[in-house]
C-alpha cells in the first residue's frame, strides 16, 4: 500500500466519498450529517491523502483541515471491500506524520455514534472523547474526539 497526497477531484475518489455519504445518510438525519464538498477539499488549508493498492486502485482516503490550534480529520473512508486490513490505521499514521511535520500538535474529529468501527479505530489510535470544537454543536448523534501529537 502506498499513501500519497492527491486531489479529491478524481472519479474513483469521488466514489469513495460517495460511499461515505451514503453510509452517513442511511444512519443519520440531514441535520446530523456534515459532509465536505470537493471544492472545500481542494482548499489550500486541506491535505488530502489517498491510500492505493499495488494495482493503483484507491483503497481509502482522509483529509486534514488546518484549523487555529489543531488539525481536523475529515472524510475518513476505506472502501467497503478493503475494511479490516489496516488501511484506516495506515491513513491515520500518515496523516499524523504530516500534521506533526507541519507544526500541528493536536488532531480533532467529529464522527457519528453509530459508526462503531470508526470509533474503535480512532480509540485504538489514541483519540479520546472531547467537547465540541470549532463550529461543532452538541448533537446526541455526534461524538467529538481528539489526540495530542
Amino acid at each position: 500500500m502506498i499513501i500519497n497526497a492527491e486531489t479529491p477531484d478524481q472519479p474513483e475518489i469521488r466514489c469513495l466519498l460517495d460511499q461515505l455519504d451514503a453510509v452517513c445518510a442511511a444512519l443519520y438525519p440531514v441535520e446530523s450529517h456534515h459532509p465536505m464538498n470537493i471544492a472545500s477539499l481542494l482548499a489550500d488549508d486541506v491535505l488530502f491523502l489517498v491510500a492505493r493498492g499495488s494495482d493503483g486502485a484507491a483503497l481509502g482516503c482522509v483529509a486534514l483541515v488546518r484549523r487555529e490550534g489543531f488539525g481536523e480529520v475529515k472524510c475518513m473512508v476505506v472502501d467497503q471491500a478493503m475494511r479490516g486490513r489496516g488501511t484506516g490505521r495506515r491513513l491515520l499514521e500518515q496523516l499524523a506524520t504530516f500534521a506533526r511535520m507541519s507544526g500541528v500538535r493536536a488532531l480533532k474529529l467529529e464522527t457519528g455514534i453509530r459508526q462503531l468501527e470508526a470509533i474503535k479505530l480512532y480509540e485504538r489510535f489514541g483519540f479520546t472523547r472531547c467537547a465540541p470544537f470549532g463550529a461543532g454543536q452538541p448533537d446526541p448523534l455526534s461524538l467529538f474526539m481528539e489526540k495530542q501529537l
